[in-house]
């Protein structure tokens, strides 16, 4: 591969029923690209995967298998499987087959015509997607998360959890990602955003999956949702929790007036120092999202300064290579 075409990346854990069918789907759908690859990570699994990647690696030259013997989680796989990777398209797909690999070509073309735009993703949630016989309870967690998630970043993404997506790789040479989990969809979103990249979306349509057995962690999905929530917008919950207290403090008050009013007001009833707590308590909570909106703003300007310094590295990196050669 001259690093001018399509890298596939598919994270498997446990996943040895899937294997044919993945790299069969794949293949049909890359039919027409002259270049272009497929790695496989397997992430560590414990049943058949790796035997079954290298017996489809076996009679084909565009497939690559990387593997290590621990589950390290999709992040850490998704790491190396950008590590391993040679194109200058990078997509990112779910091994259980969720999303159909023929749309692989409608995140990409988006790219290859618009250089200024680094990320697509496949959205089921938005106008035109559509999601196929997913179970109602996994559907609602779904939904509920990417529209909090959605809501917790900047540009009005509908999906925001998937992996279904095409990153130009030169985004993600220049991104600085530590999550390896899940939530390394989360954090590649979110800084790329914060540096200024161009992101779309386009319809998708999420299916249930055929074979084997979901590897999602309800609980642990949950509190990773909110707590990136948090630490995206944390002024969102400080003002929630403060506009709450002073509303409180301010009823207060006009219940004191009511009694002073008409004669009824208790000095012995610390209803004055309960509404001044509350009014004051609130004022602090206010103030502390607006510090902590402050803190956020400062951590996205440090991504933005990181992904300059590694932009400017590999371009000397760059410029050195073409030079020794």
């Amino acid at each position: 591969m001259d690093g001018n075409g399509i890298s596939i990346i598919v994270p498997l854990y446990n996943e040895g029923e899937n294997v044919r069918r993945l790299v069969s789907a794949v293949e049909m759908a890359l039919d027409v690209v002259e270049d272009w690859e497929l790695i496989t990570v397997d992430d560590g699994s414990s049943d058949d995967t790796l035997k079954r990647l290298h017996e489809e690696q076996s009679h084909r030259p565009y497939m690559k298998v990387v593997t290590y013997l621990r589950n390290k989680g999709q992040g850490n796989a998704l790491k190396a499987g950008f590590k391993a990777a040679k194109g200058d398209v990078i997509v990112t797909l779910d091994a259980d087959l969720s999303y159909d690999p023929k749309d692989i070509m409608r995140l990409v073309e988006p790219l290859q015509t618009d250089r200024l735009l680094d990320i697509v993703i496949g959205s089921p949630y938005s106008r035109g997607g559509r999601t196929e016989g997913v179970p109602f309870f996994r559907l609602f967690l779904s939904r509920g998360a990417n529209y909090l998630l959605g809501f917790a970043l900047p540009g009005h993404l509908r999906t925001v959890t998937g992996m279904f997506r095409a990153y130009r790789r030169s985004l993600i040479d220049c991104l600085d990602v530590q999550a390896d989990g899940k939530e390394i969809h989360f954090e590649i979103l979110s800084k790329a955003l914060a540096t200024g990249s161009k992101v779309i979306e386009v319809p998708a349509v999420l299916r249930g999956r055929e074979a084997g057995k979901s590897k999602i962690h309800v609980r642990g999905a949950i509190v990773s949702h909110l707590l990136f929530s948090f630490f995206e917008r944390p002024a969102i919950l400080f003002e929630i929790i403060g506009s709450i207290l002073l509303v409180l403090g301010l009823v207060s008050g006009v219940y004191i007036v009511w009694l002073w009013q008409h004669s009824e007001l208790d000095p012995t009833r610390p209803l004055m120092l309960l509404m001044a707590l509350l009014i004051l308590v609130g004022s602090i909570v206010l103030s502390f999202g607006f510090i902590a909106s402050q803190i956020a703003e400062v951590r996205k300007e440090v991504y933005r300064v990181q992904r300059e310094n590694l932009d400017i590295k590999r371009h000397l990196e760059n410029k050195q290579n073409g030079e020794s050669s």
